[in-house]
């Protein structure tokens, strides 16, 4: 019998088969495969999120969460829902952080991946797995988070060709070189759709349409403005809109080529803030303004925190330190990562976004 072919290989044939295929599908094969067969995070993977940086992130998430749960009256059946939840350590610090204010929802993972799966439920035992948003309860209302899963969805570029704009694909032009695809430029014309801010883009600009983001954005505010909750969502972007390429990869912790062995590499883009608080509006629910990630986490006590846990261990402290400058100085994450909210209009707005 014949060895499984690899991602490269499936997607050499159907480029050779069917002709050059999307930036949005590239990205959506390698990212299905990558996330599929491994655990990405930590010194030994790709790349390091919030929660594993420090237990306060998740904590002080989850005590925001509480917080509106509670000013909005402690509805019971509430469900806690987080989107691409890693390896569950946001969750189980703001589960522990929930229970405090005596808050023991329902625990719900939106996950594919059948290995952080496993590790998801070492971390939090009584979790229950979905593979969409559709299959998420009707009953109760939702505390959702979503760190760092806007960013990893698919997304098509478009480059300005003359007067008209076409869709970036992705070819395989060297056989001599298997592993290795590129992007080209003006194949398919793309007639509708277009956002105004593209109209006198000059030749050669890359728009980015995060179809597949605005989508799961627009299904979960319906969910949330029909069952009662709110919504934060954290990651790194900008409020758009805006042009350009920013599609990357991250492999051992450093930038990689895109297009160089598909399904090893971490593949993402920046974030467009407005796109979200637009899908959130159009469900008819409030927006917080977006803030940096390090503006959030000060505004919720990140440093009260930080001086309790180094009080508490004090062979600890300089590690606390070091944590809570990189979750919030402007030259680490504070400014680079995001955060938003989305809230149900009978409930109250979140801590975190004011000043």
């Amino acid at each position: 019998m014949s060895a499984e072919l690899s991602l490269a290989e499936r997607l050499a044939r159907q480029i050779s088969a069917g002709g050059p295929i999307s930036v949005a599908h590239y990205m959506a094969e390698a990212n299905q495969h990558y996330y599929g067969t491994r655990d990405p995070l930590g010194t030994a993977g790709d790349f390091t999120t919030a929660p594993e940086i420090s237990q306060m992130f998740g904590e002080l998430i989850g005590l925001c969460l509480a917080d509106v749960w509670m000013r909005s009256g402690s509805r019971p059946e509430t469900n806690y829902v987080e989107l691409g939840p890693g390896r569950g350590t946001l969750a189980s610090d703001a589960l522990r952080a929930m229970a405090n204010t005596a808050l023991h929802p329902q625990v719900h993972f939106v996950e594919t991946s059948p290995s952080l799966r496993e590790r998801q439920r070492a971390l939090v035992p009584n979790v229950l797995h979905h593979d969409a948003i559709s299959t998420l309860p009707e009953q109760g209302p939702l505390l959702v988070v979503a760190n760092e899963f806007f960013d990893a969805l698919p997304v098509r570029q478009l480059v300005r060709t003359g007067n008209e704009w076409r869709e970036r694909v992705v070819v395989r032009p060297d056989p001599d070189e298997p592993d290795r695809f590129a992007p080209m430029s003006g194949y398919r014309r793309i007639e509708s759709g277009i956002p105004a801010i593209a109209t006198d883009a000059p030749e050669g600009t890359i728009l980015e349409m995060p179809l597949a983001g605005s989508a799961i954005a627009l299904e979960l505010a319906h969910r949330i403005a029909r069952q009662g909750g709110a919504a934060i969502i954290v990651d790194y972007g900008y409020e758009g809109p805006a042009t350009g390429d920013t599609l990357q990869a991250v492999r051992a912790h450093k930038f990689a080529d895109p297009f160089l062995e598909p399904g090893e590499s971490d593949l993402t883009t920046h974030v467009d803030f407005t796109m979200l608080g637009n899908m959130a509006r159009q469900a008819g629910l409030r927006v917080t303004r977006t803030v940096g990630q390090g503006h959030f986490l000060r505004q919720l006590g990140i440093d009260a925190r930080a001086g309790q846990l180094s009080r508490t261990a004090p062979a600890r402290a300089d590690e606390v330190e070091a944590a809570r400058c990189r979750l919030t100085a402007d030259d680490a994450m504070g400014t680079l990562f995001k955060a938003m909210a989305w809230v149900h209009p009978d409930w109250a707005d979140p801590a975190g976004f004011e000043g």
